[in-house]
């Protein structure tokens, strides 16, 4: 039964089923690669600073990755975006499954400037595929299948970081590398047959030019977006996992089964975003709820701080606090994964959508570099400050926003 309904889904849901699974996979090895560079190079001594380092060129990469990702996309397709970012992500872990010795800041560096064109190059691929399986003006299944692909590839991560301490503890850094890279590789083998349609490509071909958006709403959402993930990511990357291992005493299973449970979490509330939104209530997201949904954020790392600054409870009200602020941002960052395919022209879609991503990247380059430097100078309650002031600019940002569903 199962296969016959697979047998007489369309050649385009095909090939987007096939797409969101090589997602999916790809997530799995980014997010243990992410929480094994972090624990192993704490472990080897590694200073805040160093490790925030370590991502720099993964999160400049992204940068540039999701401009130009965008306009090859839509150039070449959807599959061959996905195809090539695949290979480069076992690229990027062949380059880490070397002796120890070999493990310097460069070449780190360099391998994971791969890993993070890789990571949007799929990402890119992945959202921008959507556009084109909703009817035009179906708005509600639309911010549905948004909320559920987003949602589920998050959880997905959050095994990722699960998996990323597990192995380090049972494989050591260079067999879990080693591992990640050869289960990713049967993907991309499977994906290489599999993809054949043109998912995506523009009926005209794009100039290079367009790869920034001409669209106010896109760029005004892709700015608060850019603060969004800022606010973020400037405690999670670095300044979180060293915190709960050196202020809490936590191994690595410790720490990566609660970033874990924290991004899982995270998915399972992107998930269900539409609902809790208003969804059954026939509402769709306009650019007052991105405002709304920031605003509510906003209190959540002020809050925490000041428990941080009065020792009030501290184990408590780091852990409790922030799975408070990952369910809030879970549906902030779902409403705007919805706001940007609703806004993006159908044709050529991941144009707009690369622009948004590129500006997603930035924000994360930017809370990284600060996770890093702020931890390491000034500790934890610093990093939220910031954050809360990065979720105060966003839903400022997110006041111009249309009020009206959709952008075309």
């Amino acid at each position: 039964m199962g296969l016959l309904s697979l047998s007489t889904l369309s050649p385009q849901i095909k090939q987007y089923l096939v797409i969101t699974g090589n997602y999916w996979a790809f997530t799995l090895t980014d997010g243990a690669l992410r929480m094994l560079v972090v624990l192993y190079f704490h472990h080897l001594g590694y200073s805040p600073i160093n490790i925030a380092m370590l991502f720099l060129f993964y999160e400049i990469f992204g940068v540039v990755t999701n401009l130009i990702g965008g306009w090859l996309g839509a150039r070449l397709g959807l599959n061959k975006t996905m195809n090539i970012g695949l290979g480069l992500q076992i690229v990027a872990l062949g380059m880490l499954a070397v002796p120890a010795d070999m493990l310097s800041v460069a070449y780190v560096m360099a391998a994971q400037a791969l890993s993070g064109i890789a990571k949007d190059l799929n990402k890119m691929s992945a959202k921008s595929a959507i556009k084109l399986l909703v009817p035009a003006g179906a708005e509600g299944k639309l911010y549905q299948w948004v909320a559920v692909l987003t949602g589920s590839k998050n959880a997905l991560k959050g095994v990722g970081f699960f998996l990323g301490g597990a192995l380090l503890t049972l494989l050591e850094f260079r067999g879990a590398i080693i591992l990640m890279a050869s289960l990713l590789a049967v993907v991309w083998l499977f994906s290489l047959i599999a993809l054949k349609q043109d998912l995506g490509k523009a009926k005209n071909k794009p100039k290079f030019k367009e790869v920034f958006s001409k669209s106010r709403a896109i760029n005004i959402l892709s700015a608060a977006r850019l603060f969004l993930f800022g606010a973020r990511d400037v405690w999670f990357v670095v300044a979180l996992p060293v915190f709960l291992a050196v202020t809490f005493n936590w191994d690595h299973w410790w720490v990566g089964g609660f970033m874990a449970s924290w991004v899982i979490g995270y998915g399972i509330v992107q998930s269900l975003a539409p609902y809790i939104t208003g969804k059954k209530q026939g509402r769709v997201p306009t650019g007052r709820s991105a405002f709304i949904w920031a605003s509510y954020l906003t209190i959540i790392p002020v809050a925490i701080a000041f428990a941080l600054h009065f020792d009030f409870y501290l184990q408590a009200s780091v852990v409790i606090g922030l799975l408070i602020f990952g369910a809030v941002f879970a549906v902030n960052s779902s409403l705007h994964s919805y706001l940007i395919v609703s806004y993006a022209n159908a044709d050529g879609v991941s144009l707009d959508v690369g622009f948004y991503y590129m500006a997603n990247a930035m924000g994360r380059l930017i809370g990284t570099v600060l996770s890093g430097i702020v931890f390491q100078l000034y500790g934890l309650e610093a990093c939220l400050w910031i954050s809360a002031l990065f979720v105060a600019i966003a839903a400022m940002l997110s006041i111009k926003l249309p009020i009206t569903s959709s952008n075309n």
